[in-house]
């Protein structure tokens, strides 16, 4: 079932214009500086993210300009993952096409951060997400006392049942306006 939406939600999501992405991007990470748990955060987790989903490059730079700790993620064998201090200077595409950070780096415990942006291909109406396949994110949040928070278009919004290692996301900002 997962295998078949992820395939579907994809699909969807790269069949979006660059001006549709662009417009609802901007309106996204508009909610996203206005929201509380932005505006109370120190030290923000997000994602780099694949050119078919929310573009996190302008949340980044403004959350810099901020005075926000940028933190990213970096996986290893076996579904784990931590997040490290953003570098750009440090970062080197991994198997999955992803950018992510290389060498040694400063791990931030989950205690350190505030916020975690979380990616996602499809969530359903209570919060809860597929993924890519690995886990990761899942098995982070399971220890995660802050809050989280996603940034989706209504095509990403999808009727599924969540496993019971699941983990819902606490808030789920969506694009709906249609101009």
């Amino acid at each position: 079932m997962k295998k078949s939406l992820r395939k579907q939600v994809l699909q969807e999501l790269k069949s979006l214009s660059k001006e549709e992405k662009q417009r609802m991007n901007d309106w996204l990470t508009e909610q996203f500086f206005q929201h509380p748990f932005y505006k109370e955060a120190k030290t923000i987790a997000t994602y780099l993210s694949f050119p078919h989903e929310f573009q996190t490059a302008e949340l980044i730079k403004q959350a810099q300009k901020d005075g926000k700790e940028i933190v990213i993620p970096k996986t290893y064998p076996k579904g784990q993952m931590d997040f490290v201090v953003y570098e750009p200077e440090k970062l080197e595409r991994n198997s999955f096409g992803l950018l992510e950070p290389q060498g040694e780096a400063i791990v931030f415990e989950p205690s350190q951060i505030d916020l975690i942006h979380v990616p996602g291909l499809a969530f359903n109406p209570s919060g809860y997400r597929v993924g890519y396949g690995g886990g990761y994110y899942d098995r982070y949040l399971e220890h995660f006392t802050g809050h989280t928070i996603s940034t989706l278009y209504l095509c990403q919004i999808q009727d599924f049942q969540p496993e019971h290692y699941d983990i819902p996301v606490e808030e789920v900002l969506i694009y709906e306006r249609d101009f």
